[in-house]
This record gives C-alpha cells, sequence and structure tokens, in this order.
C-alpha cells in the first residue's frame, strides 16, 4: 500500500521531490494544501503542476477519513464518527469552551482523538474495548480526524480565527500508549510549524497507565502534557474497574509519574471518572488527594456517562459536588467536570458500539 501524504515530513517530501527533478519549494505548497486548506485529493492542489500531481498521486495516499454520522451542533459538543478506509470505525469529540466555567473565549476548542479500533485493556465502565481490540491506527489516521474536524467546521471560523481546534486530548477509543510509535510520530506533524501548528502544551495525552510507556514519554524532549486515567484512590476499588491496575498498581503507576515529574517539570492530571456506589464515596477523598499532593497533579472529577449494556451510572449531583468539596478542603487543585456530551453518547466507543449493533448483519434482510 501507498504512504500517506498526512504521515510524511518535509525532509521526506522533499527528497522524494529531488528524485523527481522538481523544485524543493513545493515540497510547502504540498504542505500547505495538506495541513492549511485540508484537500482530500492531489487534484485539489491547483498550484502544483499536472506533472506533479501525476507523480503524487502514483505514489502517495491521500485522503480524509468518511463522516458516518455526527452528533451535536454547532456551538455544542459535537461527536464524529469516522469511517476509515478499511471500514472500521472510531469517534473524535469536539469541546467548546465555556466561558462562565473555565474563561476563556467561545471560539476556542478541544478535540479529543482516537488512536486505536477498540481498546485490549477492559475498563469495565467503557465502551471502547466492548467488542475487544481491532488494530492500531496508523498516524494518517490519528492527524486525519484533527484534519477532517477543521475541514467540516471550516465555514464557521470567525474573522481572523485561522483555525477551529485549539486543544488536542489524546483520551478517545483506545489506549494512546498501547500506540506508542504511531502517536508519537502523529504528534510530531501536529505540533510541527510545517504541520498543524498546534503547540506542545496544547496537547494532552492519557493513560490508563501503561508504566515503561510513561517513562519512554518522560524521556523524549517535546513537552506534552500527560493525564492519567485514575479512577480508583486505591489499589482494591482501582483494580475493580481496571484490570490494569493488577499488571501496575498504584504504588508503581506513581512512581513512573513521579519520574515524569521530575524529568519534565510540568503538573500532571488525574481523570477520575466517578460511577455511583463504586468510586464516589467520601472515604475515596483522603487516599485520591494524598496522590495528588504527592505529585502536585490537578484532579478532574468527570460525571460517568452511562453506556447501554453496562450497569454503572453516574452519581447524583449532590454526591458530585460532596467529592468536590472534599478534594478542594485538603488544600488540591481540582475541578468537576460539567455536562459536556452527555445527550450525544459522548463516553468513548458508544456511538460506534451503537452504530455497529444497530448494523444489518450479512445475510440479514433489510
Amino acid at each position: 500500500m501507498l504512504p500517506s501524504l498526512q504521515s510524511t515530513t518535509p525532509e521526506q517530501l522533499q527528497s522524494q521531490l529531488s528524485q523527481w527533478d522538481q523544485p524543493s519549494y513545493r515540497s510547502q505548497q504540498i504542505l500547505d494544501w495538506v495541513y492549511r486548506k485540508h484537500v482530500a485529493s492531489v487534484d485539489e492542489m491547483l498550484n502544483c503542476p499536472a506533472s506533479l500531481r501525476n507523480q503524487l498521486r502514483s505514489a502517495y495516499r491521500l485522503g480524509l477519513p468518511s463522516c458516518e454520522q455526527v452528533q451535536g451542533s454547532a456551538d455544542t459538543t459535537r461527536k464524529y464518527l469516522w469511517r476509515l478506509e478499511d471500514g472500521a470505525m472510531v469517534e473524535s469529540v469536539l469541546i467548546p469552551a465555556n466561558p462562565a466555567l473555565y474563561g476563556e473565549a467561545s471560539d476556542r476548542h478541544t478535540l479529543c482523538v482516537s488512536t486505536q479500533v477498540g481498546c485490549a485493556y477492559g475498563c469495565r465502565f467503557c465502551a471502547s474495548g466492548l467488542e475487544g481490540w481491532k488494530r492500531n491506527l496508523e498516524v494518517h489516521e490519528i492527524v486525519g480526524q484533527l484534519l477532517a474536524v477543521e475541514s467540516h467546521c471550516a465555514q464557521e471560523l470567525n474573522t481572523g480565527q485561522d483555525r477551529k481546534v485549539n486543544n488536542l486530548v489524546i483520551m478517545g477509543m483506545g489506549e494512546p500508549l498501547a500506540n506508542y510509535d504511531h502517536l508519537m510520530r502523529a504528534l510530531q506533524i501536529i505540533n510541527a510549524p510545517w504541520g498543524c501548528q498546534i503547540g506542545a502544551r496544547k496537547i494532552t495525552i492519557s493513560t490508563s497507565g501503561l508504566v515503561p510507556q510513561i517513562e519512554q514519554l518522560a524521556r523524549q524532549p517535546i513537552q506534552y502534557r500527560l493525564a492519567i486515567s485514575l479512577h480508583g484512590a486505591t489499589d482494591e476499588v482501582r483494580s475493580q474497574i481496571m484490570p490494569i491496575n493488577r499488571k501496575y498498581p498504584l504504588a508503581t503507576l506513581m512512581q513512573a509519574c513521579e519520574r515524569y515529574v521530575q524529568e519534565k517539570g510540568k503538573m500532571i492530571t488525574f481523570e477520575y471518572i466517578l460511577i455511583e456506589g463504586v468510586n464516589d464515596g467520601l472515604d475515596q477523598v483522603a487516599p485520591l488527594a494524598n496522590w495528588a499532593q504527592r505529585l502536585h497533579a490537578k484532579v478532574n472529577l468527570i460525571p460517568y456517562n452511562q453506556v447501554d449494556g453496562l450497569q454503572w451510572k453516574r452519581p447524583e449531583l449532590a454526591v458530585q459536588e460532596a467529592f468536590l468539596k472534599g478534594l478542594l478542603n485538603t488544600g488540591i487543585k481540582a475541578t468537576l467536570r460539567r455536562e459536556k456530551g452527555h445527550d450525544i453518547d459522548a463516553a468513548c466507543g458508544q456511538l460506534r458500539l451503537k452504530v455497529q449493533r444497530e448494523a444489518p448483519q450479512p445475510g440479514t434482510a433489510v
């Protein structure tokens, strides 16, 4: 299969252009078409001669994932379901900033992208892995989610606004650090001045706790932010809902996080989904606060988005607020995520699972 232009570096492209006896400045023209104008076909590169377009067509693939479904509207959280070249589906979620809660301008948006089709880590509350792990996403499939969303939203840009997405979070379908090499290459493109130009400090990588990869991430030079999908402040609670905790229990995980903080000098975030009757009791506040104080970490509380077929529920608002108050009283930095997509199947993998289960099976009359 041909390589994708959306996973090709300027150096690789210039080398190929040299072999074709094409001038080196064509490289920047091509990259502009791919990353600034989000074209899905070489034929759209109008300032490139036909001879070069023919050469590119013969040597590279270029395209954006096909939008299977969108939930939400321009002024709300939007979930995109993408169909990839092999028919597999993944999700991205575009989240607008809320000025009342976060003090940001309303034209700021965060995009949550996926890194795998399915997931092998089996978190009990998550829809992503209910039908198992299928494959890792390729570099161009990770980058392509960002390009496709920005292309989809191009008509919405305000005067003087150069892009729709300002922040990127790698916490969609799949375990990002289990697809480490492809993710790092994709983020290089997303971060680069010749690529999507999203600063490293605007990019957050989330992991359920793959200790070797956290240590590997700490050693690489780019200053991406790190979020830990914690969801349990004790081994007893965390192991109940996250099987990975049996391989990397909290003490081991926190040692890796400490090394990351020492190397990077950056605050990490603990993501903590509040699940009724599982981890929302006030007895969990003290151990969670202790880990946060030890790591100088921020805690982001997230009310559970319910998934069809799973028994878990989100706590009542009063329980959420009491948990938040308990954390704040310990002096740590904590926030409670307000309603962001609960009505649009916004839990990871939920829309994909719903569409797949509703699709006619082979041999079924429609």
